[in-house]
């Protein structure tokens, strides 16, 4: 499993394409060959990207779901909605599609943030409100996700 590390404020051009950073891209290279798969993110207005080894573990336990179960139908609609395979160009940059670009709300200034497996896409405004909303809360929730741990930690 990919543990990629970093937040990084870029550009896209007109066209979605956007270059990704150096350190990223070293972090990525070998996930890359393989390709990466983009989407929607499900809390978030920001889109996620997975490199096609995690995608394809994550399809894996997704597959076994009951698809006669109608939540399960519906989940696999909504999560896989706005699906698509990417690839890093030859000189580092990402093309995000359009439909996607609109789904997030991205126009020119964005951030891509690591979270631990994935790469999150951010509206940069967006990216920024989400962190601010977050602070006043963060204490309590990370008293509350990782706090019950036992003593030593886990």
């Amino acid at each position: 499993m990919l543990n990629l590390i970093g937040t990084y404020e870029c550009k896209a051009d007109v066209k979605g394409r956007v270059m990704v950073p150096a350190p990223l891209k070293k972090q990525l290279a070998s996930a890359a060959p393989d390709g990466f798969v983009i989407k929607r993110a499900v809390f978030q207005p920001c889109l996620e990207m997975y490199p096609m080894k995690e995608w394809n573990d994550l399809m894996q336990k997704m597959g076994e779901l009951n698809r006669f179960d109608r939540k399960n139908n519906d989940f696999i609609r909504r999560f896989t909605a706005g699906v698509k395979t990417v690839e890093l160009d030859a000189t580092g940059r990402l093309l995000i599609p359009k439909d996607l670009l609109s789904f997030a709300g991205i126009n020119k200034e964005l951030v891509i943030s690591s979270a631990i497996n994935i790469v999150e896409i951010w509206d940069k405004d967006k990216y920024e409100q989400a962190i601010d909303d977050a602070a006043n809360d963060f204490a309590d929730l990370a008293e509350e996700v990782m706090g019950n741990k036992g003593n030593d930690g886990n």
